[in-house]
């Protein structure tokens, strides 16, 4: 028997929906190294103008509207606040004396910060982010303690945007050290001089927008500057370090060494992984671990060969990770007062791609690699290089935080899977030993029922993809189960297993199969993968994504009318793209900020760092293969579309909304014949995904796995 929202669905497939109007502008047209582009929606880039702030309100009405007569909705809702509603702990980390944790007790629209005086002393709130806020709209960015962790400095955004103010107190005291924070800071870090009389952050010029709209602006992100925040001067006063206006769009990075004596400075040009590396001796320049001045840079990476980041010091020899010549990446040393011996290697590449990693119990060097999409862990001696020992996980299981540092003997570390919410371990170095710390639980939740899989299908070209498939053990492989689809595949940023709420409440309550595709694209298999699905081989990631669905297929998971695939930010144009190229394998598509405008994207706040993965369109070749690919340019107007849900914040000024505005537009235009419905949802005071309230999480979840219900014709399981 057929659900209520499917006969309501059925009913509406007769007729062609009726889309809100919106101006299209059809004497609109750019000529692009010789060619026209139309863009007739071009007016939808004014986020202020009236139409366009019409449009927004138009289309989550429609939505709304769509979604309200089904009883799926308040099911959902419910389902999803008593699943979300489970204690969450961060790792624990020491700074100064004390340690501290973040928790959310279930429900609170953010997490909070604890510190306690020993490992098992009683815990007290040190930072409660919820009381910033009477909507839980203003989060905690980022943060930094000084060396003594006698100060701590704090970044905070506001409905999810990009732009932080800054703000530094005493640790124990209730109020700030300063009277106004510092603004305008963004894609920041923060790194205290040891004598913490001050503080090193990024900043950009004064934009154009106040700050009441911060967030809601467009303009292009550009001259990243790194000053020097004395603690109790104004900002107007702070000691600009490094700028390069020569470079517009470089971006900057600073880290003062673990000793205090060297402030590192990494330049990046874009998203690609490449960079330089510069470095002032503190010491040698002021007497002290100190900013008295400009501090003079000497360059240790001048050419954009490789990746390196900043692990650690010893005396004069830095340590880095590096792609330079290994594109799985290797551990090396180089000394500064004998810069004539380069890199020196310590830890050779492997067959795996290395992770990530951490210096603990002053030279234990902590490597993570991913082995087929899982982590290893294996530890060295930083100084030697030597092997030390393996640390071992359960089977499957993916390290989603650690802490430690050199001045301490023990390392606490978390892993999760997609069934299992999170366990925290203690490892002790001066031992050894392996304990238990914490376990996360959630009531309700029975991981027994569920089977998790690694399948290796075969993309166009052969070359092998792994993809994990989630669906409960009674599961019957009938060619009829509604399934979920996800990929990402861009940017160097590998899709690991998560315990996520609600594609597990997906799997339980809808009989669905979920899979997540490791494309090309990503890092999970190193550079050469990364390599594989960017520039003019971007269609390679499209390509395997639409193979991972011919698989799902063969496979008798499921068939295309209950195929549904999302993806979020480079994965929402990975949705939009092959919506475009393979309609006939999709039922629907929920594609979330995505980047969808290929031949403006570098145009709008930080778009241009996305050349590393899109090529420039200003150049021509890069033009002539962008537009091929470009969801907001190959939208047909005729011929079977899948259903389509866009979803975008309206502070999102990372993929700024105009992306997903102009495809809704572009879409309800050209398939207004399509029976399936197009539809887009805009959440209010939320930016690209980072910093949501967890109301704000819950509801949008709940309205998108009801659209998906309806669309894909699978009742709720009660």
């Amino acid at each position: 028997m057929k659900s209520f929202s499917a006969q309501t669905f059925a009913k509406r497939m007769m007729s062609k929906f009726i889309y809100p109007a919106v101006r299209r502008d059809e004497s609109h047209v750019d000529v692009l190294h010789g060619v026209p582009v139309k863009d007739p929606f071009r007016h939808l880039e004014d986020p202020d103008a009236a139409e366009t702030k019409a449009f927004v309100e138009a289309q989550n009405a429609l939505f709304q509207s769509f979604i309200k007569e089904s009883p799926v909705r308040a099911k959902l809702e419910t389902r999803l606040t008593k699943m979300f509603n489970y204690e969450r702990y961060g790792v624990p980390f020491k700074k100064g004396s004390s340690y501290y944790y973040f928790h959310n007790s279930g429900l609170q629209p953010q997490s909070v910060l604890y510190t306690q005086k020993s490992i098992d002393s009683e815990a007290s709130v040190f930072f409660d982010p919820n009381k910033l806020s009477e909507d839980g709209t203003v989060s905690l960015g980022s943060y930094k303690f000084s060396e003594s962790g006698n100060l701590f400095a704090y970044a905070l955004s506001a409905s999810g945007s990009d732009w932080v103010k800054i703000h530094v107190k005493q640790v124990g005291a209730e109020k700030d050290l300063e009277d106004k924070p510092l603004e305008w800071a963004k894609f920041t870090s923060m790194t205290f001089t040891h004598d913490e009389k001050g503080f090193f952050y990024n900043r950009y010029p004064t934009p154009s927008v106040s700050q009441d709209k911060a967030g809601t602006e467009t303009d292009s992100s550009v001259n990243q500057m790194v000053y020097y925040h004395r603690i109790g001067t104004d900002q107007s006063e702070d000691l600009l370090i490094y700028s390069d206006p020569e470079n517009p769009t470089r971006m900057f990075g600073v880290s003062v060494s673990d000793c205090g004596r060297y402030l590192i400075l990494n330049v990046s040009e874009s998203c690609d992984p490449k960079n330089l590396v510069y470095v002032a001796d503190l010491e040698a320049q002021f007497g002290c671990n100190s900013c008295l001045g400009v501090p003079k840079f000497s360059p240790i990476v001048s050419e954009w060969e490789a990746e390196f980041s900043w692990i650690a010091t010893e005396g004069t020899v830095i340590f880095f990770e590096t792609t330079l010549n290994a594109p799985k990446k290797r551990i090396v040393k180089y000394d500064i007062a004998n810069p004539s011996l380069g890199f020196v290697e310590v830890v050779a590449e492997t067959e795996n791609p290395l992770d990530f990693n951490n210096v603990v119990d002053k030279n234990k060097l902590v490597l993570v690699y991913l082995k087929d999409v899982k982590h290893v862990m294996k530890v060295y001696n930083l100084t030697t290089g030597a092997f030390l020992n393996d640390i071992d996980m359960p089977s499957g299981s993916i390290i989603k935080g650690m802490s430690g540092t050199k001045k301490d003997s023990e390392m606490f570390y978390s892993y999760a899977s997609f069934v299992s919410p999170g366990v925290i371990r203690r490892y002790d170095f001066s031992s050894p030993s392996d304990s238990l710390f914490r376990e996360t639980t959630v009531s309700g939740f029975d991981s027994s029922i569920f089977e998790v899989k690694q399948d290796f299908y075969a993309s166009e070209d052969g070359t092998k993809i792994p993809m994990y498939i989630i669906h409960k053990k009674t599961t019957v492989l009938n060619g009829q189960n509604p399934t979920l689809l996800y990929a990402y595949g861009g940017f160097n940023i590998s899709i690991l297993p998560a315990f996520s709420v609600s594609w597990l409440t997906f799997v339980e309550k809808f009989n669905g199969v979920v899979a997540v595709a490791n494309i090309r694209g990503g890092a999970e298999y190193g550079q050469e993968w990364y390599n594989a699905g960017r520039l003019f081989k971007k269609q390679n990631c499209f390509t395997d994504f639409q193979y991972a669905a011919k698989y799902l297929i063969s496979a008798n998971y499921t068939n295309p009318r209950k195929i549904v695939i999302n993806g979020g930010s480079n994965g929402g144009l990975l949705v939009g793209a092959c919506l475009n190229q393979a309609p006939e394998l999709f039922g629907l598509g929920v594609a979330e900020v995505g980047v969808m405008d290929l031949l403006r994207f570098h145009k709008f706040t930080i778009g241009s760092a996305w050349t590393s993965d899109y090529g420039n369109p200003d150049v021509k070749e890069d033009f002539e293969y962008a537009v091929k690919i470009s969801p907001l340019h190959n939208v047909p107007t005729e011929g079977p579309y899948p259903a389509v849900l866009i979803i975008t914040g309206d502070h999102d000024d990372r993929v700024v909304p105009l992306h997903s505005m102009k495809l809704a537009a572009t879409m309800q235009h050209n398939l207004a014949h399509s029976a399936n419905p197009i539809m887009m949802r805009i959440n209010t005071k939320a930016g690209h995904g980072a910093g949501k309230s967890m109301q704000q999480v819950i509801e949008e979840a709940s309205d998108k796995y009801t659209y998906i219900s309806i669309v894909l014709d699978a009742p709720y399981v009660e």
